[in-house]
């Protein structure tokens, strides 16, 4: 119990916790409702940061922590994309490259539940963190859309960093899967495959 109140596992939550009024943001009129689900996203997306940050550095790290981390991540960003799909902020061939990114995250958190229950760890790499930050700025700049400067292409420039972060989730996700593969190949009967 005492682990859910320590600040890291409270900025996870507040991650969590921001998800429904990142959605109501959707209905507020343009272009304040931009700037305010911008904002949130932003908030939530610095919070992802310090929570790991702060657990490392506090040694406040937690198994709570270690399970809703990855999930508050996925959860922001899958009620932003749906949201955007849904409103036309992302449209077109950007939605295959959101496709990616949600399949993905599916994937890995599909993966990292297998190979749990065979108490296997599934450490992120430094490319998947990458992956995690142009994601996170993408999707900022997307939300902001027309209510950025005009004379700055947010639009363009948040596009460029979905299919980036879409290249190196599939990049990412291979790595993933290849390395559960390993694991999957085994007959917990016999032992490894060969």
């Amino acid at each position: 119990m005492a682990a859910m109140f320590k600040l890291p596992n409270l900025l996870t939550f507040s991650r969590i916790a921001v998800i429904p009024l990142l959605v109501a943001a959707f209905y507020l009129d343009d272009p304040f409702g931009n700037i305010v689900a911008c904002a949130l996203f932003a908030l939530a997306a610095v919070t992802d940061y310090l929570d790991g940050y702060l657990a490392r550095a506090w040694s406040q790290q937690s198994n709570l922590g270690r399970f809703l981390d990855p999930v508050a991540d996925k959860l922001m960003v899958a009620a932003a994309i749906l949201m955007m799909v849904a409103f036309h902020m992302i449209s077109g061939w950007s939605i295959l490259a959101a496709l990616v990114i949600l399949c993905r995250e599916i994937l890995v958190s599909g993966l990292r539940e297998f190979l749990a229950e065979l108490r296997v760890g599934l450490p992120v790499s430094k490319l998947a963190k990458w992956k995690t930050a142009i994601q996170m700025i993408a999707l900022t700049l997307l939300l902001l859309g027309d209510a950025g400067p005009h004379w700055l292409p947010i639009v363009t420039l948040g596009d460029i960093a979905l299919w980036i972060a879409a290249a190196l989730t599939l990049i990412t996700g291979y790595d993933y899967l290849r390395a559960g593969l390993r694991h999957m190949r085994e007959d917990p009967a016999s032992g490894p495959a060969e």
